[in-house]
């Protein structure tokens, strides 16, 4: 089954219904949102009674809540090792934690964060210690997906050795997956053309069956650039027949995928890409 959306906004007054409500105008049969701005920590309280019927919306249009995906703010980064932004982050992350579980939702896509000038290593060491500061009091199931980074900067995550030596170090590794992102693993430098084996490659590392989100993107750069600049779907770098091989694959299959792609002219794009993957995949 083809289980496709993109993220949506979610607002103060209309809440997870809006979202919904957003996701069902593109024919999306899942979605992804942040549960407030991604660039600050501004949170308002979760309106029981709206996420109820957010859920009969979901039920009436065969939309399964395992399939819904929440990001984490940009905000938090666990590589930081500044004492401060340090426990900042920890702290922001166990809250982040504890409001996709009151929603009801299994899985929370994570940049594992930025070294800033430190170093890789110490970078992962330090991602390492905060996820095992969080997760050790944190009694929700809620997952927590590192997403494969373009290596902008300073980024951790660039390659799947990194995402490994994270986990690797993790004491409670059943509360970790990974969140693949088309663009961001083209401009890390995988040929996307070769699809199976950068799959194989992961297996290798870290294992399939620990992918539980794929953020469809197309890329305005080159392989191996180290920008991630998001393109619209078949109007960049990696192309229209590339990505619906990879919607396509039998070992992808029925995991959730998710366009974060522009808006053009201020509109977003997701009903035609929707509907364009779609038509172009054997997935149904």
């Amino acid at each position: 089954m083809l289980i496709i959306g993109s993220h949506v906004g979610y607002k103060k007054d209309s809440g997870l219904l809006g979202s919904v409500k957003e996701a069902l105008s593109y024919k999306a049969n899942t979605f992804m949102f942040y549960t407030g701005a991604p660039q600050n920590t501004i949170r308002s309280s979760i309106d029981l009674d709206n996420v109820a019927k957010a859920y009969k919306l979901m039920e009436d249009n065969n939309i399964s809540k395992d399939d819904i995906i929440v990001h984490a703010p940009y905000i938090i980064n666990l590589a930081n090792i500044d004492e401060d932004k340090f426990n900042f982050s920890c702290r922001f992350l166990s809250e982040e934690l504890k409001r996709v579980d009151t929603f009801g939702f299994k899985y929370l896509v994570l940049h594992p964060g930025s070294h800033v000038g430190n170093g890789v290593d110490v970078g992962i060491n330090s991602i390492v210690k905060a996820l095992n500061k969080v997760l050790e009091n944190d009694n929700t199931n809620v997952q927590i997906l590192l997403e494969t980074m373009a290596g902008k900067g300073s980024e951790i995550g660039r390659n799947f050795n990194e995402l490994k030596s994270i986990i690797d170090g993790v004491k409670y590794k059943d509360r970790l997956g990974i969140c693949l992102d088309t663009c961001h693993l083209n401009d890390a430098g995988y040929d996307l053309t070769k699809f199976d084996d950068v799959l194989d490659e992961f297996d290798n590392i870290i294992g399939l069956d620990k992918i539980k989100c794929i953020h469809i993107n197309d890329s305005k750069n080159i392989i191996n650039s180290h920008k991630d600049r998001h393109e619209n779907i078949g109007k960049g770098t990696i192309g229209l027949e590339t990505l619906i091989k990879i919607i396509n694959n039998k070992k992808l299959e029925n995991i959730p995928k998710i366009l974060e792609t522009p808006y053009i002219d201020g509109i977003a794009p997701y009903k035609e890409e929707i509907e364009l993957i779609r038509e172009n995949s054997n997935l149904h």
